[in-house]
């Protein structure tokens, strides 16, 4: 089954050499870093090859060089069958993309600590509440209609909730943006500034999703220098160059392997080191050029090109 979108895969789960690809990332590659950081996936980004052969694709990355991933659901296996399949890759889990849209969370929060995730983050809280889209559906995306003043404030709220809940489990809450958080209030500050204004800092931290943020016509490091610490993991995303900022979900960018769209991630590199960033997760949306292993090697060598 091939999955358009995060929200589809976690809702259905339960060859290019890296030469060539390094090549063709060269000119941009040049100036990229790592922050010093473990090299990251998320999960998300091999979300064909994950249930064909999950050990195997586990592997691989490993072997292609990366330290860190983030999960995204667990496919065919239980969550603990799941933790061995990553501690027999050498993969450690420091967030987990879960359904906090549950009505219990406990079990939510357990899957977390199996993981032996510190994060517990939300791939998208708004976009969760819509229903679902029927198995093997295709064409484009039902439209969300805009959240507005009221919806951000409700959203803020639903997250505090949240954030109190995971402290008391011995978690932290971390909510994880698209491009529709960054819609136009009428004081002309996005929804995103209410998210980030009206929720706990230290019951809400923050996960950038750079190629999003960027997508939706906001800059993170001016989130970065705006408001200090909340910000503590980055999706290091790209996408082909656009002529106009979209907060919809039909209106979808397309995906790019990193290093080859439009975002300069130079700066935004630098400014999240000094943000205090402490995890970076490569993503990549469709459509993929090659292969999806063929973009997570591309992606590595982006991410490691001067550490």
């Amino acid at each position: 089954m091939r999955f358009r979108t995060r929200r589809e895969f976690l809702l259905n789960s339960s060859k290019l050499g890296l030469a060539a690809a390094t090549s063709a990332l060269l000119p941009r590659m040049a100036w990229g870093e790592a922050m010093g950081l473990p090299p990251g996936i998320q999960l998300y980004t091999v979300r064909e090859d994950l249930p064909k052969d999950t050990p195997g694709t586990l592997k691989q990355l490993h072997d292609i060089g990366f330290r860190e991933v983030e999960t995204a659901g667990f496919g065919k296996y239980s969550v603990k069958e799941f933790r061995q399949l990553l501690d027999d890759a050498g993969l450690k889990v420091p967030s987990a993309h879960l359904n906090l849209n549950a009505p219990d969370l406990g079990p939510v929060f357990e899957q977390a600590h199996t993981l032996g995730a510190h994060y517990a983050t939300s791939s998208s809280l708004a976009t969760g509440n819509m229903p679902r889209r029927p198995a093997g559906a295709t064409g484009p995306r039902p439209e969300m209609a805009p959240l507005g003043l009221e919806g951000f404030t409700k959203l803020a709220a639903q997250m505090n909730e949240i954030g109190a809940k995971a402290k008391a489990a011995g978690l932290q809450y971390a909510y994880h943006n698209h491009n529709y958080e960054f819609e136009k209030m009428p004081d002309g500050s996005y929804g995103y500034d209410i998210l980030v204004n009206k929720t706990d800092h230290e019951l809400v931290k923050f996960e950038i999703d750079c190629g999003w943020m960027c997508a939706g016509g906001a800059d993170p490091i001016v989130y970065f220098k705006k408001y200090p610490g909340r910000f503590k993991m980055i999706h290091v995303k790209e996408f082909e160059k656009m002529d106009h900022a979209t907060v919809s979900l039909s209106d979808r960018p397309k995906g790019m392997n990193l290093g080859q769209g439009f975002i300069d991630y130079k700066p935004i590199f630098i400014a999240g080191k000094k943000a205090g960033i402490e995890h970076a997760f490569s993503e990549q949306e469709d459509p993929f050029p090659v292969s999806q292993m063929a973009s997570a090697k591309a992606a590595y060598a982006f991410l490691q090109a001067s550490s």
